[in-house]
């Protein structure tokens, strides 16, 4: 694994334009890019495989528990060395009202919680980072903190507002205009992606976009994104599963009440609608409760995440979009992921082999032959699971860079790689 120390000191140079031979060797990398993704998700998707063959279940596939991963050499290099610039709330107008609502009572305490904390998470980790540069002339990279989707949540901005408020905002920043926004890093941080600002295809289609969500088959006409330019990034977990003392342990398999669990709500989703009808079917298998969000008997978080963890198996499917944050705090409970959302893309793919800690299956196939399959799957192969995932949940945790594992180091190496495929010109 690469190195995560910068270089002592980098002198500013002109950016290496892209010529010919960039351009040709880019498209090789398109076409190798192409081949190879295909090839793993053959290997990757049940749907090319009998169930009785899934990947996950035999351990041809070698894992070194010493390396659990690593990001290679080639396409990102063996150290980072980025410089990254953070733009301040105060210099550019409109950037408060889309961190703060239009009356400026909206606190990052408040958009840090829940599903879409990692829009301030990332925020504030860039702040702090060693990477970060105070001079736009030497920056490789420049990052629009905003809170977009926690104040429209919370009632601070209305859709007609944000959009014209990022529209603003854009207009105002000089180096966003002369690279056409393709050295500019947004968070857009639910299953709606940069389809919150409903004007990003025209704006930020040359940008890069954080997202958790990389779904191109929804409902919309036009994906918002694109594997080329943008980057899949971990839910948000609670602080109190991630920072070393869980609110809530694992249990040992044996303790445990049932095969699978799914905690969530129906949606009106057909796959979700199948689960909580087989859980009717079979409830010493599955569990499936009604979840109360809100009242007198809410669930709490410590509630919920004691249900998650009396399962071997904790069941993900999708709902408004493809990903959903179940799939990442399974693993802080020690309860392997079932995947059952046929698009979705999960962040860190080249350095994570999924099939080694978490099992695919068809969405298309959700009845009793799911449970027969994951009670085929002996407590030994299980406990391998849970051991391996254990050694790269650290992935999914937003901590300090300092920490040689963690989200925050993988959109880092992630995004060095963005860079690396061509320099961006300035004119």
């Amino acid at each position: 694994m690469g190195s995560l120390t910068s270089s002592k000191s980098r002198p500013f140079h002109q950016p290496t334009p892209c010529t010919r031979t960039h351009q040709i060797g880019a498209l090789a990398l398109v076409a190798t890019t192409f081949f190879l993704t295909r090839l793993f998700d053959q290997s990757f998707n049940p749907e090319l495989q009998s169930p009785a063959s899934h990947p996950t279940k035999p351990t041809s596939i070698s894992f070194n528990p010493n390396r659990p991963f690593s990001w290679p050499e080639p396409g990102y290099g063996s150290h980072l060395n980025l410089k990254i610039y953070v733009y301040d709330e105060n210099e550019i107008h409109g950037l408060k009202l889309l961190m703060y609502g239009r009356d400026g009572n909206i606190s990052p305490d408040a958009c840090v919680k829940g599903q879409w904390g990692t829009q301030v998470k990332i925020h504030k980790l860039f702040m702090k980072s060693k990477f970060r540069t105070m001079n736009k002339e030497e920056a490789d990279l420049f990052f629009v903190p905003a809170y977009a989707k926690c104040v429209r949540m919370m009632g601070g901005l209305k859709d007609k507002e944000i959009n014209s408020t990022y529209v603003k905002v854009l207009s105002e920043m000089p180096y966003f205009r002369l690279s056409g926004g393709r050295n500019h890093i947004f968070v857009f941080p639910s299953g709606a992606g940069a389809h919150l600002f409903k004007s990003w295809a025209t704006f930020l289609n040359r940008s890069i976009i954080l997202t958790p969500e990389g779904d191109r088959t929804d409902k919309r006409d036009t994906s918002a994104f694109n594997t080329w330019k943008d980057i899949i990034i971990p839910g948000n977990i609670d602080d109190g599963m991630t920072n070393g003392a869980s609110i809530v342990q694992p249990l040992p398999l044996s303790k445990r009440k049932f095969l699978a669990n799914f905690l969530g709500r129906a949606q009106g989703k057909i796959g979700r609608l199948q689960l909580i009808e087989l859980a009717k079917k079979f409830p010493d298998k599955l569990e499936s409760p009604e979840l109360k969000l809100s009242g007198p008997n809410k669930l709490g978080r410590k509630e919920y995440f004691e249900h998650l963890r009396n399962a071997k198996f904790c069941l993900a499917p999708r709902g408004e979009s493809s990903w959903t944050l179940r799939f990442y705090e399974s693993f802080f409970v020690e309860c392997v992921p079932v995947v059952l959302s046929d698009q979705v893309e999960l962040p860190f793919q080249n350095v994570v082999d999924y099939t080694q800690i978490s099992i695919k299956w068809p969405s298309t196939q959700i009845g009793p032959q799911l449970l027969e399959y994951l009670e085929s799957i002996p407590d030994k192969e299980i406990e391998n699971m849970i051991s391996r995932g254990r050694q790269v949940r650290c992935l999914w945790a937003y901590v300090p860079e300092s920490q040689p594992c963690s989200a925050i180091n993988g959109i880092l190496w992630e995004l060095q790689r963005k860079t690396q495929r061509c320099e961006f010109t300035m004119p």
